[in-house]
């Protein structure tokens, strides 16, 4: 009856070490107080977007056929008409070449029904013949020359089909996918090439319909793209245009920014920010800052550690928005009144 109640005291004693312990760790935990700023700093608002192409077509067949030549992958840069894939063509140029001679066959017909046509006139001026002998002699080679002529539009229209068969580039720009391969049968509609022109580039978003159209000199429109790290945080879009129909699921707006020129690296489908003046979007409401020391960066997570009541830190994932200095703005994710802990590393380590 002993051996039990020591043993008991021996587990208690081990839990109240350990929490002692853990309270302890927690005492030591360096933390630091959410920043904040007034609804006179908040004079803008931060609203996602995606990099896309002014310029970017998906290329199919317009006639059905197996791919035979495959000139290009994903990556490569094409000139303007390009050849960039090849169906096989064979029995349309063959049906080309049929159309040809059937051309070459009746003009040699109309050539006969010409010559025809002029023994009869002469035959008629020395009344040998009659009118209406004459009148059919001359609507045989209006007939052979009215033949001569549909051939030759079927022969046309055979030989611009079996254009189809190529794959041009239309413009110059990086194929970003090939979705066939060699061998696959193209249909017509079926993508074949994806490509875009790298040299017009644009940023849209959805925003707020009242959203300012034009930039102001005192809250200009910005843009950011974390993507491209050897550029400026932030950049100025040359143009932008509001669109002036508005989505009737989200009561959002279609922003379009045109980025500048100069910028390098720029692919379709990166993540941009952009920034607007916060009228009419979110003025008045009070933003937050955190150290950028304290941010947790895992894969795709982004989170900071929050130290509660008791001192225990909590793993908590925050959406950030634009970097001030050695600071950055938490769109989501903090309170006003949550401590951070200052050391993420030594947060980790507390169990």
């Amino acid at each position: 009856m002993i051996k039990p109640c020591v043993t008991a005291a021996m587990v208690a004693a081990s839990l109240l070490g350990a929490a002692a312990s853990w309270a302890a760790d927690g005492v030591a935990l360096a933390t630091v107080a959410v920043q904040t700023a007034g609804a006179a700093a908040a004079d803008r608002a931060s609203y996602d977007g995606v990099v896309e192409a002014v310029r970017q077509s998906t290329l199919s067949a317009q006639v059905p056929g197996a791919i035979v030549a495959l000139n290009v992958k994903a990556g490569d840069r094409v000139r303007a008409g390009q050849e960039l894939l090849r169906i096989d063509a064979r029995a349309a140029n063959q049906s080309a070449a049929a159309s040809a001679a059937q051309v070459e066959a009746a003009r040699a017909m109309m050539n006969v029904s010409s010559k025809d046509y002029e023994r009869q006139k002469q035959l008629f001026q020395k009344q040998y013949i009659s009118q209406a002998a004459l009148d059919r002699s001359l609507a045989q080679f209006q007939a052979a020359q009215a033949q001569v002529q549909a051939l030759q539009a079927q022969t046309d229209a055979a030989q611009t089909q079996s254009r189809f068969f190529v794959i041009n580039a239309p413009y110059a720009g990086i194929v970003s996918d090939v979705p066939a391969t060699l061998g696959d049968m193209a249909m017509p509609g079926h993508p074949l090439v994806v490509m875009y022109d790298p040299s017009a580039m644009r940023v849209s978003a959805a925003v707020p319909p009242n959203s300012p159209a034009s930039p102001g000199a005192n809250a200009p429109i910005q843009l950011e793209i974390p993507a491209l790290a050897s550029n400026p945080a932030l950049i100025t879009p040359t143009a932008l245009k509001l669109l002036p129909s508005v989505d009737a699921a989200t009561h959002s707006a279609q922003m379009q920014l045109a980025l500048p020129d100069k910028l390098q690296g720029l692919a379709p489908g990166m993540f941009a920010r952009v920034w607007l003046p916060a009228k009419g979007a979110a003025a008045g409401s009070e933003r937050l800052y955190v150290l950028l020391s304290a941010v947790v960066r895992r894969a795709e997570m982004t989170g900071v550690y929050v130290v509660g009541a008791q001192g225990r830190p909590v793993l908590r994932q925050v959406r950030l928005g634009q970097a001030q200095g050695e600071r950055v703005e938490v769109l989501s994710g903090l309170d006003a009144a949550d401590k951070v802990a200052a050391d993420p590393q030594a947060a980790a380590k507390v169990r």
